[in-house]
C-alpha cells in the first residue's frame, strides 16, 4: 500500500512540473486560462501524457513520442456496425429511430485502447457523449445508482432488491469506491 500512495505522489509531482500556472499563462499570452482540466485532457489525448487514474496524468517523454493513438478504418467501422446490427449496444436504438451512430472505443483511445474490432463498438450519439471517457464500470454503477433511486421513488422492492445486490458487488470488491451509493 505503501508503494502505491508513493508512486502516486510520483505521478502528481510530475503533473506539477509539467504544469503552468494560470498567472504565468496569463503573462504570457495575454489571456485567461479558462479550463485546465480540458488542456491536461487534450494533451491525454494527442498522446503527451498517460493517463494512470482518474484525473491524474504522467508525462514520459519515450513514450509521449512513440505512442500512437489509433481511429477505426472505414473497413473495420463498417464491420463494428454490421456486428451490432446497426443498433446502439446501449439502447438498441439505430437509424431506423432517428439517432445518428458513432463506432466507440470500449477501451478508450488516451488509456491504451487499440483500433481493433474487440475494441470497438456501436453507440448512439447520446450514449457515446455520455460515457465520455468514463470506464464501464463508473458508467455500469452510475447507471445502477439512478436506477435504484428511480425503483425507491416508485416503490417497486424487486428492482431496489436487484440493484441493491449489484451495487453491494461494486463495494465488496472496492470498484470504483469514489462513487458514493447512499441506500
Amino acid at each position: 500500500m505503501l508503494n502505491f500512495s508513493k508512486r502516486i505522489r510520483t505521478e502528481i509531482l510530475s503533473i506539477r512540473k509539467l504544469w503552468i500556472g494560470t498567472t504565468t499563462y496569463k503573462k504570457r499570452t495575454g489571456k485567461v486560462f479558462r479550463d485546465p482540466d480540458r488542456a491536461i485532457r487534450h494533451l491525454a489525448q494527442k498522446g503527451f501524457l498517460i493517463k494512470i487514474a482518474k484525473g491524474i496524468y504522467r508525462y514520459d517523454p519515450k513514450k509521449a513520442h512513440e505512442r500512437e493513438l489509433q481511429d477505426f478504418t472505414a473497413a473495420q467501422k463498417h464491420l463494428i456496425l454490421e456486428r451490432d446490427e446497426y443498433k446502439c449496444v446501449r439502447c438498441g436504438k439505430g437509424k431506423a429511430d432517428g439517432v445518428e451512430l458513432h463506432i466507440d472505443h470500449i477501451k478508450p483511445k488516451d488509456s491504451g485502447g487499440e483500433a481493433t474490432l474487440e475494441n470497438g463498438q456501436t453507440l448512439c450519439s447520446q450514449h457515446n457523449f455520455m460515457k465520455k471517457n468514463l470506464n464501464q464500470t463508473e458508467t455500469g454503477k452510475k447507471m445502477f445508482i439512478r436506477l435504484y433511486e428511480l425503483a425507491k421513488s416508485e416503490k417497486n422492492k424487486e428492482l431496489m432488491e436487484f440493484c441493491a445486490a449489484i451495487l453491494k458487488t461494486y463495494e465488496e470488491y472496492d470498484i470504483n469506491g469514489h462513487i458514493e451509493w447512499k441506500r
